[in-house]
């Protein structure tokens, strides 16, 4: 079999809140509740399992790889709730997108701090 990555776990102040801004963003399912977490599933069935924290979650990066149509409406959900948005990991090119390798990409951050990303070419595909 081949290795494939199944899930991971997200701490979060609160799991159900902090799930369900991700899945209303990337226009997915309504996160389903397993046990201790709230899991966000993605098209390529890894699931992202969000667990109740009392402590101050660690920031960790979360990148998905989406269609150029399908980051025009997450594009257009974060700027529906006047989200700040950044063209880089540094946060530092505010209200910009990046064009690496050809494609489009942009970071935001999810209540808890981490720093979430959408782009259209994986890095090093090429294109510019």
């Amino acid at each position: 079999m081949a290795i494939q990555l199944n899930h991971t776990i997200v701490h979060a102040r609160d799991a159900a809140a902090s799930a369900r801004f991700l899945a209303e963003l990337l226009g997915l399912g309504e996160p389903v509740r397993f046990g201790p977490f709230h899991g966000v599933e993605l098209a390529n069935g890894v699931t992202l399992d969000f667990l109740d924290s009392d402590d101050v979650p660690l920031v960790e990066h979360y990148a998905f790889l989406l269609s150029e149509a399908e980051f025009d409406q997450v594009f257009e959900r974060i700027r529906a709730r006047g989200l700040p948005y950044w063209a880089d990991p540094g946060h530092r090119r505010l209200n910009q997108i990046n064009h690496g390798d050809g494609g489009r990409g942009l970071y935001w951050s999810d209540p808890d701090g981490h720093n979430l990303e959408i782009l259209t070419r994986p890095y090093g595909s090429g294109g510019g």
